[in-house]
């Protein structure tokens, strides 16, 4: 059966094409997957801006081509054929992909509950990526959450991971003046990092989360009930200029971040995760105040599992994501508005769509690329 590929340009986003192909017959040890589904988010974008920086693209290259990638997404596929003894088709699998109809995969030691990805192009990426969970053994999988699964997953491990590190650190000493309440910046606020990160700072208690976004997206992020306050980008006079705080940017807009690092005299620590103002993507040099840092979670799990051990790491995930779903979905005041695409053209449009910043934050959007599904 001939695969299909959404590629994407990797020094113009916005330029996309497809291609179609006849797979290599399998190697012995490998497997192939038919991707069945997956989310598309403004993080994968974020994926895309950060490709060279951070080797996204290395993880699916296209061959013999250095002008087009594959964008990585997370989702579920199903094994379509395999040549691996402990691999069965039909066996279904949670993971990192690419958008595409179909991955083939080299499984190193397969446990009972997952894998890694041992092809030689990923070896020296970062193991996070190139693990695939079993789902009949997965603690985190649940057939009726898939969608959420795929769509808040990665991203709740982030916000799990930057929650768990600011209160690693002790925000910094922003929570250590006697009599006052630290206030912790969340850019792009709408966004499913920042509304994760948020809803486990709140479970703690220990800083006033103040959630900045644009004006169309402030009553969205009230809603939510996890920031203690909602900001429109314009409106950072409101909040006190000497107040100790802690700005976490998920926007990418290098004027915002300066704006911030300008007014907030007793900013203790400035760290950087997403981009999602593409356009105003910017430097970080010559800033007042602290350092801006690129927080990469994977730095994040090494150390926990180094000081926790893996298995205890893993439970302390699984309860926040538990208590996180729980909220997310509550049929009374559900955050996110399910939507399924199938066939190359929905998902060209909905990537067009995250791309250009025209997305609702309440809807979630799951698609499919099946060569048959338009």
């Amino acid at each position: 059966m001939d695969t299909l590929d959404f590629l994407v340009r990797k020094d113009q986003l916005g330029t996309t094409t497809l291609r179609r192909g006849t797979p290599p017959p399998l190697a012995e040890g490998q497997v192939r997957v038919a991707i069945e589904r997956f989310a598309l988010t403004t993080n994968n974008i974020t994926y895309g801006a950060m490709g060279e920086a951070l080797q996204y693209w290395q993880f699916f290259p296209v061959a013999d081509d250095a002008v087009w990638g594959r964008i990585p997404v997370w989702g579920f596929g199903v094994v379509q054929a395999s040549r691996h003894p402990a691999l069965a088709v039909g066996e279904r699998l949670y993971g990192y992909f690419p958008i595409a109809s179909s991955v083939d995969l080299t499984p190193g030691k397969v446990s009972a509950l997952h894998f890694v990805d041992e092809a030689p192009h990923r070896a020296g990426l970062h193991g996070v990526y190139n693990q695939y969970m079993r789902c009949a053994a997965d603690p985190f999988y649940t057939a009726d959450t898939e969608d959420l699964q795929a769509l808040l997953r990665p991203l709740f491990i982030t916000s799990w991971l930057v929650d768990d590190f600011l209160a690693d650190n002790r925000y910094f000493g922003a929570a250590d003046e006697p009599g006052r309440r630290a206030l912790m910046l969340l850019s792009s606020a709408s966004s499913k990092t920042a509304y994760g990160t948020a809803f486990q700072l709140a479970r703690r208690g220990e800083v006033d989360v103040i959630g900045l976004t644009s004006d169309a997206n402030v009553a969205f992020c009230e809603s939510l009930g996890c920031y203690r306050q909602v900001l429109s980008y314009g409106q950072l006079a409101q909040l006190p200029a000497d107040a100790p705080c802690v700005y976490v940017d998920l926007a990418g807009n290098a004027t915002l971040r300066r704006e911030i690092h300008t007014r907030f005299a007793q900013l203790r620590y400035s760290c950087s995760i997403g981009a999602a103002h593409l356009s105003e993507l910017g430097g970080a040099r010559d800033l007042p105040g602290p350092r801006a840092t690129l927080f990469f979670a994977p730095a994040q799990i090494k150390k926990r599992s180094a000081e926790w051990g893996g298995s205890v790491l893993n439970q302390r995930m699984l309860e926040g994501w538990r208590a996180f779903i729980a909220r997310v979905s509550d049929p009374a005041r559900p955050w996110i508005e399910l939507q399924q695409h199938r066939g190359p053209a929905a998902v060209q449009a909905v990537y067009q769509e995250l791309l250009g910043g025209r997305s609702d934050p309440r809807r979630g959007h799951m698609l499919s690329l099946a060569a048959n599904a338009d």
